[in-house]
């Protein structure tokens, strides 16, 4: 409960006696390139396999005659857009993009360049986590869009090659029955599952205390918890919303 409180307060901090907002705007694109950019390649790999696993193992499992091969297509939509490209991707992030955040500030706290921030008078729980929270938030939404589509096109290119399914029923199955808000939901959720990964990672990185070593541990933690509470929102969100 220490933590919970620490983490409530850490929260306020980047809104109260902060710098004007045009000087947060470089930083935001600075760090939307670094953690929207820098994962287009692993997001890319993760969900294209993704979604070809799925509709591989959809396929082997599809042993009755009776039941039609656009089903493929259907489940491996719903399965990414509700779940496989908003969540997993969140969790893939969280080791990557949320260990190298905690790393970053950790760094920065035990060389005491946050102290000299902090001596200059600018509100270094601000000027450095605030930019890094607003580009995850708008760039995460962007990625799970990138994954979601990669992990259907993954489903169609294996499914149609080891003959498991025609592509016509592929592209069937992604149209039978489809509900709008899942999209919607999906978008929602990525917007969360950013800010639980930016803003954890950089509360356990900026709290920091010790040496290299606790540095490295501040990084797992940070990875640790953040998986922690993706699963927990995913569950409450998936129980308020659907």
């Amino acid at each position: 409960m220490k933590q919970l409180g620490l983490f409530f307060i850490f929260l306020g901090h980047l809104f109260t006696n902060r710098e004007p907002f045009k000087i947060y705007i470089n930083r935001i694109f600075d760090e939307a390139v670094s953690i929207g950019v820098g994962s287009v390649f692993i997001v890319s790999i993760v969900s294209s396999f993704i979604g070809a696993v799925t509709a591989v193992q959809t396929a082997y499992n599809l042993i009755a005659p009776y039941i039609p091969k656009t089903v493929i297509g259907l489940l491996v939509r719903d399965t990414t857009i509700l779940e496989l490209a908003p969540t997993i991707m969140a969790i893939v992030l969280a080791g990557k993009v949320g260990s190298n955040i905690a790393s970053e500030l950790g760094t920065m706290r035990i060389t005491e360049q946050i102290d000299a921030l902090e001596v200059m008078g600018i509100n270094s729980a601000s000027y450095l986590v605030l930019p890094k929270i607003i580009a995850f938030i708008f760039t995460y939404p962007m990625l799970v869009i990138l994954a979601a589509f990669l992990s259907m096109l993954g489903g169609y290119i294996a499914g149609v090659l080891t003959d498991s399914v025609t592509p016509s029923q592929y592209i069937i199955g992604l149209r039978q029955d489809f509900v709008p808000f899942n999209v919607s939901f999906a978008m929602i959720k990525s917007v969360v599952f950013a800010f639980l990964i930016a803003s954890i990672s950089s509360f356990k990185g900026y709290y920091t205390q010790g040496g290299a070593l606790e540095v490295g541990k501040s990084s797992t933690s940070a990875v640790t918890n953040s998986c922690i509470a993706i699963l927990l929102a995913d569950f409450l969100l998936a129980q308020l919303l659907l």
